[in-house]
């Protein structure tokens, strides 16, 4: 089958018509990542936020996000509450680049922005480079201070900002990821 273009009048074969992109409701697992990376943006601003910005984490701050996190990180992650330097680095770029970006991420997966593909390969690389190798390998083999005292709890906290960035990068292994359910 063949078509003219209206702009050029010229010939093209359907062979270069580029698939539709497929509803939001027919790419169910696009549906999880939207709800996924809406719980992602919250987690930023009541997690992140608090160590970049340098707000105490105490058992008697009176600031209600750093109470939060100071609960946590007590029991679970004595690395995430004694902040050192390397860490609010890593927290500032969750808070203030990775919040931003789940932002216009949601936003392209309901529309089906297929533009999106190759930020999303870059986050979900520097996700699991940057942040899940470092963190991860404090918490499970660094010194005694830092390590977690609950390895599964601690997992079933943070395991879902390392495998859902994992899931995405297969998502978006191939152009044109909307025009397929996975």
């Amino acid at each position: 089958m063949t078509t003219a273009t209206p702009d050029t009048g010229q010939v093209a074969s359907a062979a270069h018509v580029a698939p539709a992109n497929l509803p939001l409701r027919k790419r169910p697992f696009d549906i999880v990542f939207v709800v996924m990376f809406s719980l992602f943006s919250l987690t930023c601003i009541i997690s992140d936020a608090i160590p970049a910005l340098g707000i105490p984490q105490t058992a008697t701050t009176t600031n209600m996000l750093a109470q939060w996190n100071y609960t946590y990180s007590s029991q679970y992650d004595p690395l995430y509450m004694h902040e050192p330097l390397w860490l609010r680095f890593i927290t500032g770029t969750s808070a203030f680049i990775y919040l931003p970006f789940y932002v216009l991420l949601i936003v392209c997966l309901v529309k089906g922005f297929n533009w999106i593909q190759l930020f999303s390969v870059i986050y979900a690389t520097m996700i699991i480079s940057l942040t899940a190798i470092p963190i991860f390998g404090v918490e499970f083999f660094g010194p005694v201070g830092e390590r977690t005292p609950n390895p599964v709890v601690f997992l079933l906290y943070n395991g879902p900002y390392v495998l859902v960035p994992l899931l995405l990068l297969i998502r978006m292994r191939k152009p044109m990821p909307f025009t397929r359910r996975f």
